[in-house]
């Protein structure tokens, strides 16, 4: 055994100062250039640090908008946020700087803007003839609160509707108020005694714009005049009014109220409502009214040329349906369809032919915007079936509690995750398209596979592909269903270390070159699989139990601190903590009475049928010891080269055969450090009653989970953004003292510092900042890897580092990336042939033994990243060559190798909110950006750095943020983002007939202007609302004239056919284009000339 270099131990834990650490940074170097020099091509220049795209569901949606010509829908969310959604692959995130809630938004009906309004009482238009939408105007009530606005459709005035239930106009070209004010006590004159209450509804009759519909939440309707400014009818009804629509012929309206009504009124027949209906009501026999029931929130009324026309409503259900899901009603002449949804309604929409108030509607399909998803109903087709959803909005189908991002795959992995996946897909949908289809998509600039993995609270996993700047699921895999459900409560075995989500997925390590999968669970389960298209059926589900100890005072291994150097093979060098290898073990209990050597799930005992995609390999369990629960896994790696599986936690760590299916190394972590263990460590204190560990569920807002940081939990260091404390089992005596395994790393490199050659080697990294090495000793393939057992010993090596280890990678003599050891995939549910198993012999990846490997003199290199520092150590010769304190105030988060730009760098986020990357070998700060704070755990737990400069985290719980640290990538963003505005031609109007037009029948159509206009209603009041311009100004001047030059070069192309010229028109534009802008110049001198003049000096 190796002297231990106490140097080392010390050189790792003291801090140096920061002048020191400059001249040793500069030993170093010197160092670093008698080993070798490579030549780094990574300069800061090539990163930059920008958001890319929002997948996932709009995080607690609050409004919703539909432009029926442009086909586009709009999202608002009590955080501000603003989703737009086109085609599918044209989406949109937006979000206002206030971050109050949208409480409403209007689309300018294809025109390419959008007015939303928040609940601090704003308005906003936005620009959408840009790839990112931008505000033009914004508009500040100061002296009301908005509670409703309407923009008709074709007119540029809005109006907008408050608490004290005035009216005011807005003109949304200028966004400046009329001085037309409705004020409700003229609205409401003696009809009623008291203040109606706040605005609800506004809309124009759609026969006469010059007839406006006001609704106040008592239960009023008032029927005003603009043009005599006076009401012509009012309406009233004794409960709360919550919604109003008109008939599209302008005769009747109906309103639905709070007592689970709807009451339709005849527009001239103001004394009482023409029919009153109460669609969930009990009718009673003898005539009485029927029961109250729950508020209709919202009732649309849309009519069809060949039928009846549709009622649909919210709400409105009797208050005896208890635990009723919330339901959609739609009646159709005689039917009636309740449609339940799985969460409660925030909004809906019917979606129609026509953008014409006054026409038939003939209404196509509904979009219901729900809690947590988004539902399309088919309107033509029997049953109201669903329209299949294209977005990627099910992400939060279960909380996720981890995720994992793999840029640049092997090209047949996203087909063959589709091929598989799309046997799971539900029947019965629509038929139709997906009605919601504007927008064009963007230039496809990256051609590389992308593949996100996300694992979920209820045991599942789904694999997305992720390829430029789309998300679509490929697949899912339920690990759950390989454990026994407990049917209730009480059944339920007390052996959970968890009380909720017991198979919720903590860590998921995949080799995406074998496909191997292998997943870590919350009650300290991991489970192995192996991908194949064929179905099976698995008579017995292999399984093995380990028993993970963590002792000091040393009871059950008499030999636990001198670590034989060499096992007995195949056992590792504990013999007796290990499991024998059966199915559950018998005794559940000690002779003491304490619950002993039972897992925490019950694996099925039946045949289990497997559908192709990812199938159960093994599954492997950590059982209770005397009374304590297993700890919950910390770290986990795969091997498909060498048939391995590894992971560990606080008491220690254990490596599993999982094609011979055995056990062979199972050690407490101090026993890793044999007599070189350079801690005093107490022995355990007297065990006490153990608090059950807390489990990963929802990573909500502001939620604290007890295990912090699945992938790598790290010493206690206090840090003011949130608690570090790790497992509530472990009391605070044993935490001192309780080393995790952090990381680890499979690859083939030099294991000692007099190796020559390579040899395969499991690296380990711990939260004390250690670093061992384990040599594997790997029998030859073919049937020989089956039958011979792997040799697995310690090397002796040691490495030293500051805060917890969390990535580990290896750099060959040229400074590239050198992958772990593979096998490429195959197929094992089919026999293989003759020819077949030579050639599985010969490809074998990895160095059989370290006699036979041939002798190499390259030298190699190790790239540690640690919570605190990163470290470039040079092997053979394990001289610490390059060191980076990354942060001394703070601690890294996530640190992860990888390549960019066909080299290799070291990219970190750390908990103060900074994203940093380092070149390699020589760890040259390459960019160092404030990015976000970490607010949430949720972000500390799903941030993950992957190729090609990409990176992402879960950024509510239910969306994914996608970023970019490449420069390159920051440039074409542009370019591939979709574009959510195209040229369409407005439908032509309804024809108004002969006989109308003769008998003045049809809509009448209404002058705003020289209603609203300053001329004729003077100035609004100053005090009432100001003005303020966006950020999208004179670029969204630009934006519309350009877009009118694109909109006349596609007219040119249809029209040149018919020999017509367009050429003056489109030089009349650029003149305007050229105009604007000389105009904006001219009025900023003249601003700059005038700005100090009082005003009698002009």
């Amino acid at each position: 055994m190796r002297k231990f270099n106490i140097r080392k131990v010390l050189d790792g834990l003291t801090a140096v100062s920061s002048a020191a650490s400059a001249s040793s940074a500069a030993q170093q170097q010197q160092a670093g250039n008698r080993e070798t020099e490579i030549q780094e091509t990574l300069q800061s220049e090539h990163f930059q640090l920008c958001k890319t795209v929002r997948h996932g569901f709009p995080y607690q949606p609050s409004a919703l908008a539909f432009d029926p010509v442009q086909k586009i829908l709009a999202i608002g969310t009590q955080t501000g946020a603003l989703r737009l959604f086109g085609r599918p692959g044209v989406e949109c995130y937006c979000q206002h700087d206030s971050g109050a809630a949208v409480i409403q938004l209007q689309f300018l009906i294809n025109e390419g803007a959008l007015v939303s309004a928040l609940a601090d009482d704003t308005l906003h238009l936005w620009n959408l003839r840009q790839k990112r939408p931008a505000i033009l105007h914004s508009l500040k009530f100061n002296r009301e609160r908005i509670t409703f606005c309407h923009l008709p459709f074709q007119s540029k005035w809005l109006y907008v509707g408050t608490e004290r239930g005035n009216i005011h106009i807005v003109n949304v070209e200028s966004f400046t108020l009329s001085g037309y004010v409705i004020m409700w006590n003229k609205a409401i004159e003696l009809s009623s005694k008291s203040h109606p209450g706040p605005i609800v509804h506004i809309s124009d009759n759609p026969m006469d714009e010059g007839k406006l519909l006001i609704g106040f939440e008592s239960g009023t309707v008032v029927l005003w005049d603009l043009k005599s400014k006076k009401a012509d009818y009012r309406y009233t009804h004794d409960e709360a009014i919550h919604s109003v629509a008109w008939h599209h012929e302008g005769k009747q309206f109906i309103c639905s109220h709070s007592d689970g009504t709807l009451t339709i009124w005849n527009v001239k027949s103001p004394t009482k409502p023409f029919q009153t209906i109460t669609p969930h009501g009990k009718q009673l026999k003898d005539g009485k009214k029927p029961e109250p029931c729950k508020p209709i929130l919202k009732v649309e009324y849309k009519t069809t040329r060949a039928g009846e026309p549709f009622i649909i409503l919210s709400g409105g259900l009797s208050y005896d349906t208890v635990g009723r899901r919330p339901c959609l009603t739609v009646m159709h002449g005689k039917s009636t369809a309740v449609l339940e949804m799985d969460y409660s309604i925030v909004d809906f929409l019917t979606l129609c032919e026509t953008p014409y108030p006054n026409d038939f509607q003939e209404p196509y399909a509904v979009v219901v915007l729900l809690e947590k998803d988004l539902v399309l109903i088919d309107l033509a087709q029997n049953g109201y079936p669903i329209f299949e959803n294209p977005y990627s909005l099910t992400i939060h189908e279960s909380p996720v509690t981890c995720c994992e991002y793999f840029a640049d795959c092997p090209v047949d992995l996203i087909p063959a995750l589709y091929s598989v996946g799309a046997r799971q897909k539900r029947q019965g949908y629509s038929k139709k398209e997906w009605p919601i289809s504007g927008g064009n998509w963007g230039l496809i600039t990256q051609s590389y596979p992308e593949i996100i993995i996300t694992g979920h609270a209820d045991g599942s996993i789904k694999f997305w592909d992720a390829s430029a700047i789309t998300l679509q699921v490929l697949y899912k895999l339920k690990t759950a269903k390989v454990f026994e459900k407990s049917r209730n409560k009480d059944d339920k075995q007390n052996t959970d270390i968890v009380d909720e989500d017991p198979y919720a997925i903590q860590i998921i390590s995949w080799c995406p070159e074998s496909r191997m999968l292998c997943i870590a669970g919350v009650s300290a389960h991991v489970i192995i699989y192996r991908f194949s298209k064929q179905e099976v059926t698995t008579e017995v589900i292999p399984m093995l139990e380990v028993r993970l100890l963590y002792e000091i005072n040393d009871v059950e291994s008499p030999d636990g601190e001198q670590v034989p150097p060499l096992p007995t093979p195949g056992t590792g060098s504990n013999p007796q903590s290990i499991v024998p290898q059966s199915h559950p073990s018998t005794s559940s209990s000690s002779s003491d009475g304490l619950r002993d050597n039972v897992p925490c799930l019950k694996v099925k005992n039946s045949p289990l049928k497997q559908s192709p995609g990812y199938q159960i390999e093994l599954v492997i369990q950590l059982v209770w010891v005397s009374g304590e629960p297993p700890q919950q896994i910390t770290s986990l790696a795969v091997n498909s080269a060498y048939g391995l599986v590894v992971f560990g936690n606080c008491n220690g760590i254990a490596m599993v055969d999982y094609l011979q299916k055995t056990v062979l190394l199972n050690l407490g972590t101090i026993e890793l450090y044999g007599s070189n263990d350079p801690y005093r460590r107490e022995p355990r204190s007297p065990r006490k009653t153990r608090q059950p560990s807390g489990g990963l569920s929802d990573i909500n807002e502001g939620t604290m989970v007890p295990e912090d940081r699945c992938k790598s939990p790290t010493s206690d260091v206090k840090d003011n953004s949130f608690s570090r404390s790790r497992s509530s089992s472990v009391t605070s005596i044993d935490k001192e003292t309780r080393e995790a395994i952090s990381a680890l790393h499979f690859c083939e490199t030099f294991t000692r510092k007099a190796d020559t050659s390579l040899s395969p080697c499991l690296w380990v990294g711990t939260t004390l900042g250690t670093v061992l090495v384990i040599v594997l000793n790997l029998p030859p393939g073919g049937e020989q890897r089956l039958l011979q057992p792997v040799i697995v010993s310690p090397s002796g090596t040691i490495l030293r580092l500051k805060g917890a280890i969390l990535r580990m990678a290896f750099l060959d003599t040229t400074g590239s990336l050198i992958p772990p050891a593979h096998e490429p995939w195959r197929e094992h549910n089919v026999p293989e042939d003759k020819d077949e198993k030579d050639k599985s012999k010969k490809r074998r990846p990895v160095s059989v033994s370290p006699s036979s490997s041939q002798e190499i003199s390259e030298n190699q290199y190790a790239v540690i990243c640690s919570e605190k520092q990163a470290k470039v150590i040079s092997l053979p010769s394990q001289n610490c060559i390059y060191k980076q304190n990354i942060t001394e105030t703070s601690f890294v988060l996530r640190g992860d190798i990888v390549s960019l730009s066909n080299s290799v760098c070291l990219a970190c986020f750390c908990a103060n909110g900074h994203i940093m990357t380092f070149s390699l070998p020589s760890l040259r700060p390459l960019l160092d950006v404030y990015y976000l704070p970490l607010t949430n755990m949720r972000i500390a737990r799903t941030f993950c750095f992957t190729n090609n400069g990409q990176a992402l985290y879960l950024v509510s719980p239910t969306e994914i943020q996608r970023l970019t640290y490449s420069q390159e990538t920051c440039e074409n963003l542009q370019e591939m983002l979709g574009e959510l505005f195209t040229p369409v031609e407005t439908p032509e109007a309804p024809n108004r007939g002969f006989f109308k037009g003769l008998f003045g029948g049809g809509a009448q159509s209404l002058d705003r202007e020289e209603l609203f206009g300053e001329s004729a209603s003077g100035k609004a009041s100053r005090s009432l609302a100001q003005h303020i311009p966006g950020p999208g100004g004179i670029e969204g001047v630009k934006g519309a004239a350009s877009g009118v030059v694109g909109e006349l070069a596609r007219a040119r192309l249809a029209l040149d056919e018919r020999g017509q010229k367009l050429g003056e028109l489109e030089e009349k534009t650029a003149a305007m284009l050229y105009s604007a802008d000389s105009f904006s110049k001219h009025a900023h001198e003249m601003m700059l000339k005038y700005k100090d003049k009082k005003w009698y000096q002009f």
